[in-house]
């Protein structure tokens, strides 16, 4: 067995903690342990853009002496702040302390909310996905789904901090959200009453004698060894090793890097995991295996969706790369950048995105996503025969990072079985179309490894 603890004390050893981000959209978190005096000799050695300089004094000399209320050299710096890093690309953002505080709150895996990742859109909020086990989910809400108000308030233009802060609360509170979904001619308002998030990172069952079906709804910190733990249960509950297994990213926004490189690690004996690129010292790395395959060499296929995002698709793309495993589903989210997390001192930060991973092959998967190897579109039946397979990606989200390499291709087989089925998320074979074609999948590789075997 792989020990989780010591590969994450390895992978951080150029003094990066890494802590999962909080419900404010898919993010690839890293918190850097720097002083900001070091950044501010930088900027000491770089020429300042004195004309462009002289315009912004002007303006907050203008605010502060001719506009109609009195407003606190406060608020207008850090407005000013928030502005700058909001137009560079959708992850980067300035943190006042509560916003701060609420990242690192995030990393125990509890919070008070309604159990949503959203991202920002044309000054509306949009959904990711929905937690499993949490009010947004049980209440139906749907990736790709338009919040355009929060109880009476509406979100246009408000910050992407300040939603998420309406949004939280103390437990047994309500709130009403109103969206606008695609297919829908009205907007629809749905009532929530807030709680303990506890998002549960792994679940795990026996989907019949010698096969199991393993879940990561979100990557954090000791997600690795909860994964080991769930699989040396099913193989207890199977009674001897165990031919294949189901691991199962869809609607997994992301979460801790470290997190996702141990679960990768878990399958593969050797070679890179993931590689990040940047301009920053230190940005530059490569994140490799060691020795240790938990299954030995038996089957996994993986199921992605749109909703699979970030340190999922470190995952999907590194077992993809190395041809341990086969990716079945739709094409995922595309969010292939880094965020550091740069504390100011003073009880803020600036979470900035200042790398992109790649790849153990050396793609780039920003606003591209990973190809399945298998497609398999989410089918849904309702009354009305709705076809819900609209998420939201990165490259819809205004100012995504482009791709820097757009040569990149893909090949890989449809499934177009019309059978009607339907993929709510749960790990129920009947009624979940992706994890029954994924399971007769994975009887067929089984079949075909002990025939090679033999």
């Amino acid at each position: 067995m792989k020990n989780s603890e010591t590969k994450m004390s390895a992978a951080t050893q150029h003094g990066l903690a890494l802590i999962v981000s909080f419900i404010a959209g898919v993010s690839l978190t890293i918190v850097q342990d720097a002083v900001w005096a070091d950044k501010e000799k930088k900027i000491e050695n770089n020429a300042l853009p004195m004309d462009e300089l002289r315009t912004f004094t002007g303006v907050l000399d203008a605010v502060k002496q001719d506009y109609v209320e009195p407003v606190k050299d406060k608020d207008l710096l850090e407005n000013a702040i928030r502005g700058m890093l909001s137009n560079l690309d959708p992850h980067s953002a300035y943190l006042d302390a509560e916003a701060f505080q609420d990242l690192q709150i995030g990393t125990s895996g509890e919070f008070g909310g309604l159990g949503i990742e959203v991202g920002q859109e044309d000054g509306f909020i949009k959904v990711i996905a929905p937690i499993d086990d949490t009010p947004a989910q049980r209440a139906g809400i749907r990736a790709g789904d338009l919040i355009i108000r929060l109880d009476d308030t509406s979100v246009k233009g408000m910050p992407l901090s300040d939603a998420i802060q309406r949004m939280r609360g103390k437990p047994d509170t309500s709130i009403t959200l109103t969206i606008v979904r695609e297919g829908q001619q009205k907007p629809i308002k749905i009532k929530l009453v807030r709680e303990v998030i506890q998002v549960q990172s792994v679940k795990s069952r026996l989907l019949e004698p010698n096969f199991g079906y393993l879940r990561i709804t979100q990557f954090q910190s000791k997600t690795a060894q909860d994964l080991q733990q769930a699989i040396r249960e099913l193989e207890q509950q199977n009674k001897k090793p165990l031919q294949g297994l189901i691991l199962d990213l869809r609607n997994n926004p992301g979460g801790v890097l470290n997190g996702a490189v141990d679960v990768a690690d878990d399958f593969l004996d050797e070679g890179a995991i993931v590689q990040t690129k940047g301009r920053s010292e230190g940005s530059d790395q490569t994140f490799k295996a060691a020795p240790g395959d938990l299954l030995k060499g038996a089957p996994l296929v993986v199921l992605v969706n749109g909703g699979s995002a970030s340190a999922a698709e470190i995952v999907a793309g590194a077992l993809q790369d190395h041809h341990r495993a086969l990716i079945l589903g739709e094409r995922t989210f595309g969010k292939g950048s880094v965020q550091t997390i740069l504390p100011l001192g003073n009880g803020t930060a600036v979470k900035l995105t200042t790398a992109r991973y790649y790849t153990p092959s050396g793609r780039s998967i920003q606003a591209e996503g990973i190809e399945p190897d298998i497609k398999l579109k989410s089918l849904k039946v309702t009354a009305d025969t709705d076809m819900d397979s609209n998420f939201i990606k990165e490259s819809d989200l205004s100012g995504h990072l482009n791709n820097d390499r757009s040569d990149q291709t893909g090949d890989s087989t449809t499934s177009d079985n019309p059978s009607p089925a339907t993929d709510d998320g749960t790990d129920s074979t009947q009624n979940d179309y992706a994890l029954y074609e994924a399971l007769n999948l994975l009887k067929g590789m089984s079949l075909l490894q002990n025939r090679r075997n033999n």
